[in-house]
């Protein structure tokens, strides 16, 4: 298939998602600003002061970088998941089907909208943090690759999540009974060497502790996890759905049927 043709798909849809975001701004960005500065205000500001520090760092410049990846992790994700439902649920798929472009550009153009729109949330709630704590970045490379990486690989799971998708229900699902339970068990507001050792192995088995903790250590310099092992995770993870969103794709799946 011409490549040409499919950069211009891949630029069009990316397009589209840009234009979609900032359209509907506030419905896409407001709300997340509002949600994180609460978060800062309440965990950070006000029960932040009876806690004290945590892991050598006053509580509230700690879960900073936790609250800026949750917010990047759950806006990449309903971005494309709402998205690409919406194209199911309108039809225009179809059109998007039968034009001369492969399916992986289908899915990098969803998957870049959902990354341009999670990085966009991010870098404000990053504004937001620095009314509330100061943010002297350790890493900058392990910082930008860490939220993009990991906005990349929820971008890629709210792309499944749409193929799957049946209603309008079914796209709040996984980001409230998974997503969300995940998130807030993957160390944005606590260290795991809190926890006894049973935990802290069980925490182990969460990978959005992870990507806080590698994002943490490009802010703080501080994590609980190796950050080895955080890269290996990520691009296994991005491997392993981007290929089951191209063979999702492939069979029509959730889409021709």
């Amino acid at each position: 298939m011409n490549v040409a043709l499919n950069l211009v798909a891949v630029k069009t849809i990316i397009r589209k998602e840009i234009v979609r975001v900032l359209r509907i701004w506030i419905q896409t960005i407001v709300p997340p600003a509002i949600t994180m500065t609460l978060y800062f205000v309440i965990f950070g500001n006000l029960i932040g002061k009876r806690i004290g520090s945590m892991d050598g760092f006053d509580y509230m410049q700690y879960i900073a970088p936790g609250l800026i990846m949750m917010s990047v992790i759950t806006n990449s994700y309903g971005n494309v998941v709402s998205s690409f439902f919406g194209a199911k649920f309108t039809r225009h798929i179809e059109e998007m089907l039968v034009a001369p472009m492969s399916n992986a550009s289908i899915i990098i153009g969803h998957v870049a909208g959902g990354v341009l729109r999670g990085l966009l949330v991010g870098t404000l709630v990053t504004v937001i943090a620095l009314f509330f704590t100061r943010l002297d970045i350790a890493h900058p490379f392990i910082m930008i690759s860490v939220v993009l990486l990991s906005s990349i690989v929820f971008s890629l799971a709210g792309f499944i999540n749409a193929i799957f998708a049946t209603k309008f229900d079914d796209i709040s699902i996984v980001p409230t009974f998974v997503l969300t339970p995940l998130t807030y068990l993957g160390g944005v507001f606590y260290t795991i060497s809190l926890l006894p050792p049973f935990w802290q192995s069980v925490s182990k088995a969460n990978p959005i502790l992870y990507m806080v903790n590698a994002f943490r250590y490009g802010i703080l310099g501080k994590s609980d996890i190796d950050i080895g092992h955080a890269y290996v995770i990520l691009f296994v993870f991005i491997v392993v759905l981007f290929t089951a969103c191209v063979q999702l794709m492939r069979r029509g799946i959730g889409i021709r049927e």
